[in-house]
C-alpha cells in the first residue's frame, strides 16, 4: 500500500529520499504547488508539475539568490545550509556565492568566461577522447575479479578523468577530489569541515601553479582573465568556478552512468532495442535522464515579488522549491510517464526534460554529460554482452536530492 505524502513534505523526509519518485509523484497529484520545509527547516513552495516548475526555472521573477529580492530583507537558506553542513564561516562565501547562486548580469558575467568550453562544437572535438578513456576502463574493467562495482571502477572515472583533464587537474590529484565531492553529495557534517578546507587550499595551490606554468586547459585561461581585468573575475569568484566546474562537471554524470546502468539492466526489452538499433543511443540517453536522473530537486529559488502560479499566491521573499524527479514523470506531459521507453522522443524542441535544468541556469555541461553517457553505456553493453546485476538489492545512498548509488555489482561475463 503506497505511503500517505506527509502533512507537510520535508526535504530530509527518510520517506522522500527513499522513494522520491513515489513521494514526490503523490505531493504532484496532491495539488500543483504544496508547502513544505527546506533542509533546515524554512517553509518552501514545494513546485512539483512540469509546466510550473518550468516556469519557475525560466521566469526572471524567481531568483536564485536572496539578495536578488528587491525591498525586503530575506534570510537566505542557501547560508544556514552552508553552516548547517559544517563548513567553517571563514569559506562558506566560496560554497554560497557562486555561479549557481548569482542572477542577472553576474551570472551572464561569469557564465560567459567559461561557455566556450561547452560549447557543441568543442564538446564534439572531445568525443574521441571521451571514447579512448572509456576503452581503457572497459579494458581494465575485463581483467578484474567478479563481481565488478561498476560505480568505482566506471561511472566514476570517466567524468572525473574527462573534467579535470578539461579544467586542469593533474591525475594524482583526482582521488582527493572524488573524496571531497563526496563528502559535499552526502551532506556530511563529520566530515565537511577539513574536506572544504582541503579543498579550498589545494585549489588556491592549482592557481599559483598556473599563474607561473600556464597549460592549455581552461583553468589556465580562467587565471589570465582574472590576471588581465579582476572586474570580470575575482580571486574569489576563480576559486568557487574550479569547485563548481569540477565537482558539478563529474557527480551528476557518474550517477546518470550508474542510474542508466541499473535501469537498463532491470528492464531487459529496452536495451534489447538498443541492442538492435544503436542508432536510439542518443534518444535514449535523454530517456533515461528523465526518467532515473541523479539530481531529483533543483537548487531553491526565491519569489522576487509577488507572484501567482498554479493558483496559488507566492509572496515577495518565500521560497519555492522546483521538483524535479516528478515533473519529469508528470502524466500532464508524457505518455505513460512511469515507463521507461528508449524510443520516446519529445514532442516540440529540446530534450522534453528538466533533468538538467531550465532557462538561464540550464546546466553549462549538458552536451558534455549527453556524450558521456551515451559514449559510457554504448560501449559497456556492446562490450560485455552479457552484462548481468551481480545483486538483486539495489544500495542507494541516502542524500536528500539526489538520487545515487553507492555501488552497483555486475557480472561482465564474457566480453
Amino acid at each position: 500500500m503506497a505511503a500517505t505524502p506527509p502533512a507537510v513534505p520535508d526535504i530530509m523526509d527518510p520517506g522522500l529520499i527513499a522513494d522520491p519518485v513515489g513521494g514526490y509523484g503523490r505531493l504532484r497529484e496532491q495539488a500543483p504547488l504544496v508547502r513544505g520545509r527546506t533542509p533546515d527547516g524554512t517553509p518552501a513552495w514545494f513546485v512539483t508539475r512540469q509546466a510550473d516548475v518550468r516556469t519557475v526555472l525560466s521566469d526572471p521573477r524567481f531568483v536564485n539568490g536572496a539578495r536578488s529580492v528587491p525591498g525586503v530583507e530575506v534570510d537566505s537558506v542557501r547560508d544556514k545550509l552552508v553552516e548547517m553542513v559544517g563548513i567553517p564561516a571563514d569559506l562558506a562565501h566560496y560554497f554560497a556565492d557562486s555561479i549557481l547562486d548569482y542572477d542577472g548580469e553576474d551570472h551572464s558575467r561569469l557564465r560567459k568566461l567559461v561557455s566556450r568550453a561547452f560549447t557543441v562544437r568543442r564538446i564534439s572535438a572531445l568525443r574521441p577522447r571521451v571514447e579512448e578513456i572509456t576503452a581503457g576502463l572497459l579494458d581494465r574493467m575485463s581483467g578484474l575479479g567478479e563481481p565488478v562495482d561498476l560505480v568505482a571502477e566506471y561511472a566514476y572515472p570517466l567524468p572525473i578523468t574527462v573534467i579535470c583533464e578539461l579544467v586542469g587537474v593533474a591525475e594524482e590529484e583526482r582521488p582527493a577530489w572524488h573524496r571531497w565531492s563526496s563528502a559535499f553529495m552526502q551532506m556530511r557534517p563529520d566530515m565537511m569541515p577539513a574536506a572544504a578546507r582541503e579543498m579550498i587550499d589545494h585549489v588556491h595551490e592549482m592557481i599559483e601553479h598556473r599563474r607561473a606554468e600556464p597549460a592549455d586547459d581552461l583553468l589556465t585561461a580562467l587565471v589570465q582573465v582574472q590576471e588581465a581585468d579582476g572586474d570580470r573575475l575575482s580571486a574569489d569568484e576563480l576559486v568557487s568556478m574550479v569547485i563548481t566546474l569540477v565537482i558539478a562537471g563529474h557527480e551528476t554524470t557518474a550517477h546518470l552512468i550508474g542510474n542508466a546502468t541499473y535501469a537498463l539492466l532491470t528492464h531487459p526489452d529496452q536495451l534489447d532495442l538498443l541492442r538492435a538499433d544503436p542508432t536510439l543511443w542518443p534518444g535514449a540517453v535523454n530517456e533515461l535522464m528523465r526518467w532515473c536522473g541523479p539530481v531529483q530537486v533543483a537548487r531553491m529559488r526565491y519569489a522576487a515579488e509577488d507572484v501567482e502560479l498554479g493558483g496559488v499566491a507566492i509572496r515577495r521573499g518565500e521560497v519555492v522549491q522546483p521538483v524535479l524527479v516528478s515533473s519529469n514523470r508528470d502524466p500532464r506531459e508524457y505518455p505513460e510517464a512511469e515507463r521507461l521507453d528508449v524510443t520516446r522522443r519529445p514532442a516540440g524542441r529540446g530534450e522534453g526534460h528538466v533533468g538538467f535544468g531550465h532557462g538561464l541556469h540550464y546546466c553549462l555541461g549538458a552536451a558534455l554529460a549527453r556524450q558521456e553517457g551515451e559514449v559510457a553505456l554504448r560501449a559497456l553493453v556492446e562490450r560485455f554482452p552479457r552484462l548481468a546485476l551481480a545483486s538483486d538489492e539495489p544500495e542507494w545512498v541516502p542524500a536528500p536530492g539526489m538520487r545515487r548509488l553507492a555501488r552497483l555489482p555486475v557480472r561482465l561475463g564474457p566480453g
